[in-house]
């Protein structure tokens, strides 16, 4: 096992690299000169000639790759065009929310889903069965900022029973800070409960169709050992992998559901250094959201052989 997973990390290694090219290569595939971009429409030659020192682009591209790269694995992410600030330092002011709603929506998510895809299964062509997928395909199928100003309008608006926007740091009390993310983490949520609601029904029908498991109730166990002990056991290898791919929906949608809830993380973040063309605050969350994306994709992996002990490719 051990040996598995050290493989497994030194495999990430490559796949980091060509992230960060990707991701420094930003700078150069967008449309348009970026230094004249940032200068404005009112610049003069001189000003866009500085920005472009300044940002490096009179020099040849992997020297610039080069040096930021060995910056990065330093700990420095650059410095805002716009603030001066360190680009690590606005990302650690902004990390807490987007933290906290990705943790609530995945928690949310995982409670509400895997039983939903349970029951589905159980009750396969039922009512119940049939109600469980229309929620999955509605999910599924709409945005999530519609959901979100749904939401907003219904419970914040005309009932007032939640806030409708910001946030309220976890040190200011466990409430508080719930009560701002109940309703974004609902918004984000859904599309994720619904993924996984699927992925459970159809992994579970096929494991209830084994033999094991009619052997089981030949010897009397109860539906819900069956179902929760025996089926989803050996159904969690497929339902763990779509809740690691998932994590992309949760990066994704929380740019979005931010910006609807005026929640001042990563994605407010990354939208304003967008609008304001700040490439080194770009540069540096795109970076680490993939790092979190490639983290995740490991721990999904080294969960396997928990789930699993027969994994050891």
């Amino acid at each position: 096992m051990l040996g598995y997973i050290v493989r497994r990390i030194l495999a990430t290694i490559p796949v980091m690299g060509v992230v960060a090219l990707f991701v420094f290569s930003l700078l150069y595939i967008a449309p348009g000169d970026p230094a004249a971009v940032i200068a404005g429409d009112q610049a003069t030659p001189a000003d866009v000639e500085r920005i472009r020192q300044s940002l490096g682009l009179d020099r040849p591209f992997l020297v610039r790759f080069g040096e930021w790269f060995f910056r990065i694995l330093q700990g420095d992410m650059g410095t805002s065009i716009f603030t001066n600030l360190p680009v690590w330092t606005m990302i650690r002011q902004r990390i807490e929310p987007t933290l906290s709603l990705m943790i609530v929506t995945l928690i949310l998510a995982i409670v509400v889903a895997v039983p939903m895809g349970v029951v589905a299964a159980w009750k396969a062509g039922s009512w119940i069965d049939r109600l469980i997928m229309a929620f999955a395909v509605f999910g599924f199928s709409v945005p999530v900022f519609v959901v979100a100003y749904i939401l907003a309008y219904v419970f914040a608006l005309e009932l007032e029973w939640l806030p409708v926007q910001g946030y309220t740091p976890l040190s200011e009390g466990l409430w508080p800070w719930l009560e701002n993310l109940i309703l974004p983490a609902i918004a984000l949520g859904c599309v994720y409960i619904a993924l996984i609601a699927r992925i459970t029904r159809a992994t579970m029908l096929e494991v209830l169709s084994q033999d094991y498991i009619k052997t089981a109730r030949a010897k009397g166990m109860g539906q819900s050992g069956i179902l929760f002990i025996h089926a989803l056991k050996n159904a969690a290898v497929p339902i763990v992998t779509v809740i690691g791919i998932g994590i992309a929906f949760l990066i994704g949608g929380a740019i979005v559901t931010e910006s609807v809830f005026v929640i001042p993380g990563l994605g407010r973040l990354t939208i304003d250094a967008i609008l304001r063309r700040d490439y080194p605050v770009i540069q540096g969350v795109v970076l680490l959201f993939s790092f979190v994306y490639v983290f995740v994709n490991l721990a999904v992996d080294v969960l396997y052989t928990l789930i699993d002990p027969r994994i050891r490719y």
